[in-house]
């Protein structure tokens, strides 16, 4: 089987690399003008991003600006460029949520570095405070990404401690 990625770039044709996904070549496909590992990097990264961002079955305006933004920033993309990332993330995620989660992070694990993972864990708590509350569905999403990207629980729990004024579950009185 040839990569659609290789395709796309006008390379030869290439075997599909492990955890190469429907989302991540769709999305990487978009920033042909990147080399082709670190298209695959910011599309898996968007598409991460926008798991916590869907958690709660709605992505707000804001959350989605957070998305741009760091996209933006880490990718060192235009902002139209970080929109259409976002955006065919967020639609891949509505779309393809339950097939590809675990096998767009298991991608994004295998491409990213150490200081890169600890990076987009602190991204995935940014996307949820967003709108000012971490929901139970969105502090849900966090845990198992962070499982999911080699994490360890106590890891998780120290990074969502400089969160925890934003956990709804935290806030609401009895």
């Amino acid at each position: 089987m040839t990569s659609v990625l290789g395709w796309l770039f006008g390379g030869a044709a290439q075997p599909r690399a492990a955890g190469d996904t429907e989302t991540v070549r769709r999305i990487a496909a978009e920033l042909d003008k990147l080399p082709p590992e670190r298209a695959r990097y910011l599309a898996a990264f968007a598409y991460v991003l926008s798991r916590v961002a869907g958690a709660d079955s709605h992505i707000s305006d804001e959350e989605s600006r957070t998305m741009v933004s760091l996209l933006a920033e880490t990718g060192g993309l235009s902002e139209a460029q970080a929109v259409m990332v976002v955006e065919i993330a967020k639609t891949q995620n509505r779309l393809a949520a339950g097939t590809e989660n675990f096998l767009v992070t298991r991608e994004f694990r295998q491409i990213a570095s150490e200081d890169e993972r600890q990076s987009i864990l602190n991204c995935l708590f940014l996307v949820a405070i967003a709108d000012d509350e971490i929901s139970a569905e969105e502090d849900a999403q966090i845990s198992q990404t962070a499982v999911e990207l080699g994490f360890t629980r106590q890891e998780f729990v120290t990074a969502r401690l400089a969160y925890s004024d934003k956990r709804a579950v935290l806030r609401r009185k009895p």
